[in-house]
């Protein structure tokens, strides 16, 4: 059973709005990692340095779970913390930066959609039409911005990929995770992915040669450093306390203004954007609004 949502204080909107900061600036450092390394060498040093921050912490938490929760514990290191920073490095090959915070913003929908399939949330007609709202307003963004090239179209699909996959994470902490605290969460999720990814990095990569013989190699490691110790691995922390605190639906809305910030990067950084995209990302922001309202309580009667 989910676990029911509790009100936002101030405490909880602090948290979003450095988040909102934090994760809008995300998709830039994806940008400048890339300018040295492959997608899947950015992929797997954000894993790998987040990783190796968590882990004085995971001695202290990995004993107060049980073994057969490891298996929660693991899906959401794989789904939430695994796949994303290989997805997004994988579609900002193509798409600008910006595009692909923008298209983060449709994890609220993908929350609401998963959460009703899956975990058996409660759902109205107006969240609905928000689905549809703001799925067509990312179709429409990525046409217009690609000029209708298909190839480039596939890109951005993986950026919303990563999109489904943070949304799945969100109502698996909600659902099975919520009697552990956000350090025992971030941590020990990271145990699974992160091992592999740094015996990868060093094993099976050309990441040592790339920072020995690019001369990009070490402020392209830097910004992936930045990425993975603020952007991920504290910014993990805050987001599963966040969870735990209020809803997994609260906690997504901080896509509401991270493409504010993406966009604000990515212009900033040279990056064409057109009026004609304001459009599209209102209607998806509106479909993430509407997906996410509730049913409003009946007053009681005074007297």
């Amino acid at each position: 059973m989910i676990q029911e949502d509790h009100k936002p204080k101030g405490i909880h909107w602090l948290a979003l709005a450095l988040l909102v900061l934090v994760w809008g600036s995300s998709f830039i450092l994806i940008k400048r990692g890339l300018v040295a390394f492959n997608s899947m060498e950015v992929g797997a040093l954000r894993i790998g340095i987040s990783f190796l921050v968590l882990s004085p912490l995971l001695f202290r938490h990995l004993g107060k779970v049980p073994r057969n929760k490891l298996v929660y514990f693991m899906a959401a290191g794989l789904i939430g913390n695994g796949l994303p920073p290989f997805l997004f490095a994988k579609a900002q090959t193509v798409i600008d930066s910006y595009m692909a915070g923008v298209l983060n913003s449709l994890t609220p929908l993908f929350t609401l959609l998963i959460g009703v399939a899956l975990f058996s949330v409660k759902t109205r007609w107006v969240n609905v039409v928000g689905v549809v709202v703001g799925l067509a307003g990312a179709i429409g963004l990525m046409t217009a911005v690609n000029g209708g090239e298909l190839n480039n179209m596939w890109y951005g699909l993986f950026a919303v990929a990563a999109a489904v996959c943070y949304a799945t994470n969100m109502n698996l902490i909600k659902q099975y995770l919520y009697g552990f605290n956000a350090l025992t969460i971030t941590s020990v999720a990271f145990m699974f992915i992160g091992v592999p990814s740094l015996i990868w990095l060093f094993a099976g990569s050309s990441f040592l040669t790339v920072l020995a013989d690019d001369p990009a190699g070490w402020s392209s490691l830097g910004y992936i450093a930045i990425l993975a110790i603020v952007g991920t691995a504290l910014a993990m922390i805050i987001h599963n306390w966040l969870i735990k605190q209020t809803s997994a639906l609260f906690t997504s809305t901080v896509t509401y203004l991270m493409p504010v910030v993406s966009i604000f990067w990515g212009v900033a950084d040279g990056e064409v954007f057109l009026p004609l995209y304001i459009l599209w990302i209102a209607m998806i922001l509106l479909g993430v609004y509407l997906a996410n309202r509730r049913q409003r309580k009946p007053r009681q009667p005074v007297g």
